[in-house]
């Protein structure tokens, strides 16, 4: 009896390695096409994505998730977001949130290794108002964009 490939194809196994090559596509495309602005939105998503991962794995003991997500969350801050920055043009701000992304990576990571809800939770407050004010810097910077002027092309 002949089976058709799509009998194969529409596997378990091989739908879940297509949803994972289509959502990491996805991110790809979402990266390239991105501003520098929003880059850094999105590192500030996903750190908030891995610490939440994170509880959860804590609290239905799923050690191997939450050491995953510890790692990309920490990955995060020291090789996105404390990378970006400048100190040098920022001064004392850039200092300054160099030394809160240097505390919440070490948080981090002793809360992977002890298994510390609260650690993450600490980190998670100290994180989102960052995102949230830089969420609104970025509004702010599309308002104040002068619109292109519609220009009468005369044949």
């Amino acid at each position: 009896m002949y089976r058709s490939p799509a009998v194969y194809q529409n596997s378990p196994g091989h739908m879940a390695n297509l949803s994972s090559l289509y959502q990491r596509v996805g991110i790809e495309t979402g990266v390239d096409a991105a501003s520098p602005h929003h880059l850094v939105t999105m590192l500030y998503d996903g750190l908030l994505e891995s610490m939440a991962l994170a509880r959860g794995a804590i609290r239905t003991n799923q050690i191997d998730v939450k050491c995953r997500a510890l790692t990309r969350a920490v990955r995060i801050i020291d090789e996105g977001l404390r990378c970006a920055l400048n100190t040098e043009a920022g001064g004392d701000l850039a200092t300054n949130l160099s030394d809160l992304y240097f505390y919440v990576s070490v948080r981090l990571t002793r809360a992977n290794l002890r298994n510390d809800d609260a650690a993450i939770e600490e980190c998670i407050k100290l994180i989102e108002p960052l995102r949230q004010a830089w969420v609104s810097i970025g509004a702010q910077e599309q308002a104040s964009a002068p619109v292109p002027s519609m220009q009468k092309v005369v044949a």
